[in-house]
């Protein structure tokens, strides 16, 4: 009986822990934990929220390679800059890294109170390594009064060398190899011979 008693509370616990999971997970989080959440949609949704209508917001979201990303970065640059969204799609949409652009942006164009200036974008997005430009640019700002243009073409014109796979340089000249020439007090010997004549054969009468 107590060995009886001891299942029942046992299978009692396992289905009070079965109806509590059915409750928690609703048909909504059933279907999130089951499959993964639809980047194009989620990307969608962001930029109908930053004011993009229908149609603008469907071609840009089928045309990124990352959606998810490209919607994070259209987002971060339009709540830190107050630059329109529709303004911003272009260079999310043709960084390598539409986050790290984002980062450049916002920093690049937040390390003085001045307006903004939209070559930012050319800049963040011609530069291989976004953040370390901006931290070039924010930087030099800081210790030097440098307007944004002077930093930020100082700083690419120092990411594109250091973007060099090889250095330039130019190859040694080899030594040429001088043929020794005989010294001019130095003669000669030439042995004259002379030539043999040949034996006659006598010839049979």
């Amino acid at each position: 009986m107590a060995r009886k008693g001891k299942y029942t509370i046992v299978a009692g616990v396992v289905l009070g822990i079965s109806g509590w999971l059915e409750m928690a997970l609703t048909p909504s989080a059933i279907a999130q934990v089951s499959y993964p959440v639809n980047d194009y949609r989620g990307c969608a949704v962001s930029l109908l929220r930053l004011g993009i209508n229908g149609e603008s917001a469907a071609q840009a979201c089928a045309e990124a390679l990352r959606p998810r990303e490209f919607a994070t970065c259209v987002t971060k640059i339009q709540k830190q800059t107050q630059v329109a969204a529709i303004d911003i799609l272009p260079s999310c949409r043709l960084a390598r890294r539409p986050e790290d652009l984002a980062t450049c942006v916002v920093s690049v164009s937040g390390s003085k109170k001045e307006a903004f200036d939209p070559s930012v974008f050319n800049y963040c997005n011609r530069s291989l390594l976004p953040q370390r430009f901006a931290q070039c640019v924010v930087g030099l700002r800081k210790e030097i009064d440098f307007s944004a243009v002077q930093a930020m073409d100082t700083c690419i014109d120092a990411s594109d060398k250091l973007g060099g796979l090889l250095p330039s340089f130019t190859p040694a000249r080899r030594n040429q190899v001088e043929t020794p020439t005989q010294p001019s007090n130095q003669f000669n010997r030439t042995f004259e011979t002379t030539p043999t004549q040949p034996v006659p054969i006598p010839q049979r009468n």
